[in-house]
């Protein structure tokens, strides 16, 4: 019974992890400053794209994760049906 009970709650855990993660993104760089009284000229810009590109990195983090759980649970579920 705990080992089920454990291995629910890491499925909650991991569940929630996955949820929060997807509101966590990295913010876009603030508008360059303009009109009247802003500093340098009007062609202050951003050098490229300089929002942090963590999108692919979490997917792949998150899938190997659920891949190893997964296998870890199925593992445990395999020794316990052998007991």
């Amino acid at each position: 019974m705990k080992k089920t009970f454990k291995s629910h709650i890491l499925s909650i855990l991991l569940l929630a992890f996955m949820a929060i993660a997807q509101i966590s993104f990295a913010q876009g760089p603030p508008p360059p400053p303009s009109g009247v009284g802003a500093k340098g000229s009007s062609t202050n810009h951003a050098p490229g794209d300089s929002s942090a590109p963590i999108g692919n990195g979490t997917f792949i983090l998150l899938t190997l994760a659920a891949a190893y759980t997964g296998c870890k649970g199925y593992v445990v579920k395999v020794a316990e049906t052998q007991e």
